[in-house]
């Protein structure tokens, strides 16, 4: 390794340890489809979150680690201050009758609104064929903080849950336009809830049911991914990500499925990129995230509840669907200073009206986004972007389940903000 090469090294793993450490102390807490983010990389997120056919960022490995033999030596570091707006209502009084669990009427808030979310990653080309990286991410979506005793446990109310991926990435040339990447996925979570008091009765193991403080788990899983030039004016690409196996929450094995199972879904990403010119890009993504194969997320609450304990095998969860998301974004190199960035994301919301009552605790009922962006060549080696993200507002309700029938009628809303800074240095 050359001189220059082994300093830059030496950097990037000090701002792996770093970050990593921001990412243990700060949480994650972008809950955009479901829980995960709607795009990782600054240029992405400025997309509307697509971009799986379109090397840029050493970030690229979030989505199709192929893309990493074209994006060249570089690093990439980022910082989101993440503003979730999340709320529930219950509208009508509780029956009283016995065997009903009927909630207090009213419009609650959650207190936490703002966060710092950190990225990073950093590429390095090893000849004319391959090139290896790093990339360091979060997930997460499940964190409220109700200053209330929304079930009559204790106060506040809420969920805390943070995703922190470290991907090491190995993308080889077998075409001089085309190319294949493989990611591990080393995953770490950490999860507290706090307030469940009074489905004791319902758990398996009502000791590890709630208020137990943070609990961990790590996992592994990995990512495959395609990048193809088919035409000087259209690329291509498709990754998969597997199921990412986690530990258990033993802290929590009375209450998610499974004894504490809270595994990470497989997805996959296709898209495409239309240059009609070098310096305008359309871009076309899908994407589809399997929640339905993590049982602890798409069981559903009833009628499970009733049926089997909580935390045991079959036991109520969250409820969700898939999730297809549909991202679209334009970008256009108006100078060798300036490219500026839109885009446009929707994907079904993936909560049933039957389970919102569960889902007050986890409201990740986004739909829609909207994003824009910029980046600002500083020098021939160092770019300063920018990204901002709308989350437009999206509400679900439906009966209490556990109430007179058409007695209550639950909501959860949500809405957010979200502004990145981002720097990158080619060496």
């Amino acid at each position: 390794m050359r001189k220059t090469d082994s300093k830059w090294a030496n950097r990037i793993i000090l701002l792996v340890a770093l970050l990593a450490g921001a990412g243990f102390m700060t949480g994650s807490a972008e809950a955009t489809n479901g829980y995960f983010a709607h795009g990782y990389s600054i240029e992405s997120k400025a997309l509307g979150g697509a971009g799986v056919a379109l090397p840029q960022s050493s970030l690229d490995a979030s989505v199709n680690p192929a893309l990493m033999a074209f994006v060249g030596k570089r690093a990439d570091i980022s910082l989101s201050i993440f503003n979730p707006n999340r709320e529930y209502t219950v509208e009508g009084n509780p029956s009283g009758f016995p065997g009903t669990f009927g909630l207090e009427p009213g419009t609650v808030n959650s207190d936490s609104s703002y966060f710092l979310v950190p990225a990073m990653g950093a590429n390095w080309v090893l000849n004319n064929t391959t090139s290896v990286g790093i990339s360091v991410y979060g997930n997460g979506g499940m964190n409220t903080d109700y200053d209330k005793n929304t079930f009559y446990g204790t106060r506040p109310t809420g969920v805390d849950l943070m995703q922190l991926f470290v991907v090491p990435t190995l993308s080889v040339k077998v075409a001089p336009k085309h190319s294949f990447g493989f990611s591990p996925i080393i995953a770490y979570q950490s999860f507290e809830v706090v307030g469940l008091q009074a489905f004791s009765a319902f758990s398996s193991k009502p000791n590890d049911l709630t208020n137990n403080g943070h609990d961990h788990a790590f996992g592994l899983g990995g990512r495959i991914g395609y990048y193809g030039e088919l035409l000087p004016s259209l690329s291509v690409g498709a990754s998969y990500q597997t199921k990412i196996w986690t530990s258990k929450f033993d802290k929590y094995a009375g209450l998610f499925a499974d004894q504490g199972g809270f595994d990470i879904p497989a997805n996959w990403t296709i898209g495409i990129a239309v240059k009609p010119t070098p310096a305008l890009a359309f871009l076309f993504d899908v994407q589809k995230i399997y929640y339905s194969d993590i049982a602890s997320i798409s069981n559903p609450m009833m009628p499970n509840l009733m049926t089997t304990t909580l935390g045991s095998n079959g036991g109520a969860g969250f409820g969700w669907h898939d999730m297809t998301v549909y991202k679209a974004g334009v970008q256009w190199k108006s100078s060798d200073v300036w490219t500026w960035r839109a885009g446009y994301s929707y994907g079904k919301q993936p909560i049933r009206s039957e389970d919102v009552m569960f889902n007050i605790l986890a409201p990740g009922v986004i739909e829609q986004h909207a994003t824009v962006g910029f980046t600002r060549a500083m020098s021939k080696t160092q770019d300063l972007s920018f990204s901002l993200v709308h989350a437009f507002s999206k509400s679900v309700s439906g009966p209490n389940p556990m109430e007179v029938p058409s007695l209550q009628e639950l909501r959860i809303k949500m809405n957010q903000w979200e502004a990145t800074v981002g720097y990158t240095w080619k060496f």
